[in-house]
């Protein structure tokens, strides 16, 4: 048997995940990571993307919009949103978009001579519209 981890996938709405796991891949905020027992402790926070998660029992993938992960002796992922990729549609997807583009305007009025925190914004915008190539949707391209 192949040596696992213990992996908990949890969103402010539910627990989405709790087993024993062979690796996980991580959409992290500073490139993406994988995961797997015996990782040097680590805390980073994530992008939006697809978290992939590798069980004896097979493969499942995750969207996330951000969060942190922590990994020691377990890995813990604190997701902002997060929902399984088969329930990830069109609709969701654009709505996911729609609020990242919100997020993006009101951080551009509310800081219009700070690059930094506009840039972030935006990134995160991108980021959430890369997702939808990523996992087959039509991406929407809202205007920046």
């Amino acid at each position: 048997m192949a040596e696992t981890m213990q992996f908990d996938l949890v969103s402010p709405e539910r627990r989405l995940l709790s087993a024993e796991v062979t690796s996980v891949q991580i959409p992290g905020a500073d490139g993406d990571l994988t995961a797997m027992p015996n990782h040097a402790p680590l805390i980073t926070t994530l992008r939006p993307g697809l978290l992939t998660v590798e069980t004896d029992k097979g493969t499942q993938e995750f969207v996330v919009t951000g969060g942190f992960a922590e990994i020691g002796e377990s890995l813990s992922v604190l997701a902002e949103k997060a929902l399984p990729r088969a329930d990830m549609d069109q609709a969701t997807y654009e709505a996911l978009v729609d609020e990242a583009h919100a997020t993006y305007q009101q951080t551009k009025e509310a800081y219009p001579n700070e690059p930094g925190p506009v840039d972030d914004a935006a990134k995160l915008l991108q980021d959430m519209v890369a997702v939808g190539t990523h996992i087959g949707l039509d991406p929407k391209q809202p205007s920046i």
